[in-house]
């Protein structure tokens, strides 16, 4: 008898335990439901470029090795390292001594046979000479013209002057060398304007031609970006790497670019108004892609949707999202399809 009675006192306390067990449990799809936060962002359109990318060295808009023609000694020396000058300034003055003195010599004698070709224009007019005395004395006078054209080619020979106006390299003579025809004095870099070479594919030499826009930073200055448009596309393909060579032009107006730098380059092949969002709302499954959209009464709504382009962490969305809907961003792995969510807003696009 006390046997039973245990037995059925045993039942009844563990049918009691079960219950309140199963009245604690959270019923099927409970979590489901719950309001959960996340973070959204506004479909909205942006300009998106359509950009190939490449490295490119950055050369001189002009570059000259500055040499003398003749062979003299250096009497003056008018710049230091790296000045920048202007075209027609005189940097070196060599020994002109001797080319002074035959150009004042050919200046004397065409003077002197000027005088006598005036005296004797009157003396012709009077008829007191033969006219050919006259072309005699006009034919001395051409000659000394001459004479004196060339000393002064002589002695402009001497004086080294900036070609063009630019930025000077480093000086590699001093007063009193000897200097002949070939020996490097500087060099004179015009980087005003700079040209940037860069190779493309050949698949994208359709849409290559001048006026293109380009954006290109150095690694010296990588918070900083330089804009230019491409002027040539070089007229062969390089049978190794079935590239072109591409050069665009753009300003240098502070000097920071030097000829030689590598530069990363992006060319802007087109430039268009496109609908985008982080590329974090993305949940991707399988081939398919699919985000999560707030409706209007804060539920998650799953869609599939088709991709454009992608750029730095967003991407562009041809169809699935109008424009002015929020897309879940950030809490992505506690929502379901039809949940209740609070959204928040995400940063703004940059």
């Amino acid at each position: 008898m006390k046997k039973s009675v245990w037995l059925v006192l045993v039942m009844i306390s563990a049918l009691g335990i079960g219950w309140l067990v199963n009245q604690n449990a959270p019923s099927p799809g409970r979590a489901d439901k719950a309001v959960v936060e996340v973070v959204v962002y506004q479909a909205d359109m942006h300009s998106i470029q359509d950009e190939v990318e490449a490295l490119g060295t950055v050369k001189a808009n002009e570059s000259v090795v500055i040499t003398p023609k003749v062979s003299d000694l250096i009497t003056k020396i008018y710049f230091n390292d790296g000045d920048i000058v202007t075209a027609g300034q005189l940097l070196v003055q060599l020994n002109d001594a001797q080319q002074q003195a035959q150009l004042k010599l050919a200046q004397v004698q065409l003077a002197e046979n000027r005088r006598e070709l005036k005296r004797i224009r009157g003396l012709v007019e009077s008829r007191t000479i033969a006219a050919s005395e006259q072309d005699r004395l006009q034919t001395l006078v051409d000659s000394a013209i001459a004479q004196v054209e060339v000393a002064n080619s002589a002695v402009n020979d001497r004086q080294i002057r900036a070609p063009f106006s630019g930025k000077l390299g480093l000086r590699e003579v001093s007063e009193g060398g000897l200097v002949t025809p070939g020996t490097l004095m500087t060099t004179l870099d015009d980087i005003a304007t700079i040209k940037l070479d860069f190779p493309v594919p050949e698949r994208f030499i359709a849409q290559l031609q001048p006026g293109k826009k380009v954006q290109a930073s150095a690694v010296a200055y990588d918070d900083k970006v330089y804009s230019g448009e491409v002027t040539t596309v070089d007229s062969r393909i390089n049978p190794q790497t079935r590239a072109v060579t591409v050069r665009a032009v753009m300003p240098n107006p502070d000097n920071q670019l030097l000829p030689g730098m590598l530069m990363k380059v992006k060319l802007i092949k087109q430039q268009r108004e496109g609908l985008l969002i982080p590329e974090s709302a993305i949940v991707p499954i399988q081939e398919r892609h699919q985000v999560y959209v707030v409706t209007a009464d804060n539920k998650a709504q799953q869609r599939d949707v088709t991709l454009g382009l992608r750029s730095r962490g967003w991407v562009e969305i041809t169809d699935g999202v109008q424009q002015g809907e929020y897309v879940i961003t950030r809490g992505l792995m506690k929502v379901r399809d039809g949940q209740s969510v609070i959204p928040k807003p995400a940063e703004s696009f940059n």
